[in-house]
C-alpha cells in the first residue's frame, strides 16, 4: 500500500470522526446530566483518573513529537517510537483519553457520561488493532515491540525510571 495515502478515509479519518463524537458525548453528557455533587470520594477518584490521563497524554505527545497524528495510519517518514512512556505502553494517548473520560464522568457523577466513556474501551481496542496492522506493515520490528510492551495498561518498573 502507498506509504502516503491521500484521502481522509485512507488515513483512517472515519476513526477520527467517531473518536471526536464519543469524546464530545463524554463531555456534554457529564455537564448536562451531572449528579448532585455530594459524593466526594467519587469526585476525588474522578479527579485522580483525569490527572493520570493528562500525564499519559502529555508524556505521549512529548515523546512522539513530529510523529504524532490523529489518524491511525502512521505518518510518512515517521519513526517507530519505543522510548519514554512508549517503553511502558504502546498506546498511551488512547490510555490517556480513556482515563480522562472515566475521570470526567466520575467528577460530574454522570451515569450517561460514564456509559459514553465505557464505549471508548472497545472503540480504542478496535482502532489500535487497525493501527497496529499498519504499524506492522511499516516497521518490521513492530511485532517484537508489541510482544515486549503491553497495549494500554503500562508495565510497572523501577521507580528510578522516568517515562518522559
Amino acid at each position: 500500500m502507498d506509504d502516503k495515502p491521500n484521502s481522509f478515509f485512507e488515513r483512517g479519518g472515519a476513526w477520527v470522526v467517531i473518536q471526536f463524537l464519543l469524546l464530545t458525548a463524554v463531555i456534554v453528557l457529564g455537564v448536562a446530566f451531572h449528579g448532585d455533587w455530594t459524593h466526594v470520594p467519587t469526585i476525588a477518584t474522578g479527579a485522580i483518573l483525569f490527572i493520570l490521563g493528562g500525564y499519559f497524554g502529555i508524556a505521549g505527545v512529548i515523546v512522539l513529537g513530529g510523529n504524532r497524528t490523529a489518524y491511525p495510519r502512521p505518518r510518512a517518514g515517521s519513526e517507530l517510537v519505543q522510548r519514554g512512556i512508549y517503553a511502558r505502553v504502546r498506546h498511551p494517548l488512547y490510555t490517556s483519553l480513556m482515563l480522562a473520560s472515566f475521570g470526567w464522568a466520575l467528577m460530574w457523577q454522570s451515569g450517561y457520561s460514564l456509559m459514553a466513556a465505557l464505549a471508548l474501551m472497545p472503540f480504542f481496542h478496535a482502532k489500535a488493532g487497525l493501527e497496529e496492522r499498519w504499524l506492522r506493515e511499516k516497521y518490521p520490528n513492530y511485532a517484537d515491540y508489541a510482544k515486549r510492551v503491553p497495549g494500554f495498561i503500562p508495565k510497572i518498573g523501577p521507580a528510578s525510571e522516568v517515562c518522559l
